[in-house]
């Protein structure tokens, strides 16, 4: 089967039953078939294979554990926005493809406005932030400008989509 493009993907149709389905995934992973099916009064079988479709269209991305940062000591989380001396297909990907190699950015997002690029990172502290943003961040070539913003205290942080 050839690879979705992005308008196929928006294209699935999703009934009640599935939305439900992906509101108990979503909120626990962990739940069994079973437990699905009892849930939306469906049986065990067309459950599964509900899931399974999700699976296959994409709509269900992955299955995952969310971590506590601060139990990981991961204490300190920064928002950097990043800016590239040059705005080509290949800067672009030879930026990307560095940050990917990153442990530290969680997130990256590719962004309008003053910036190209919004990167969250964590960390353990301020010094190790500060060795990653010398020694790693800013030895990626073509960055133009940076700007980094300390988070001071999470008021919501959710994966929830629905």
């Amino acid at each position: 089967m050839a690879a979705q493009t992005e308008q196929e993907k928006t294209a699935l149709q999703l009934d009640q039953k599935d939305y439900e389905i992906l509101r108990l995934i979503e909120r626990n992973a962990k739940l069994t078939v079973r437990e699905i099916a009892v849930k939306i009064n469906l049986s065990p079988t067309p459950t599964h294979e509900r899931i399974k479709r999700l699976e296959k269209w994409g709509a269900i991305k992955n299955y995952t554990a969310i971590l506590d940062k601060r139990m990981l000591n991961k204490r300190i989380m920064v928002i950097c926005m990043v800016t590239l001396r040059e705005h080509s297909r290949k800067a672009g990907a030879d930026f990307i493809n560095a940050v990917l190699e990153f442990d530290e950015v969680i997130e990256c997002y590719n962004i309008s406005g003053d910036f190209d690029f919004m990167l969250k990172i964590v960390s353990e502290s301020m010094d190790s932030y500060h060795s990653f943003f010398v020694n790693k961040l800013s030895e990626v070539k073509g960055i133009g400008h940076s700007k980094s913003t300390f988070v001071m205290d999470i008021i919501k942080e959710t994966t929830f989509l629905l």
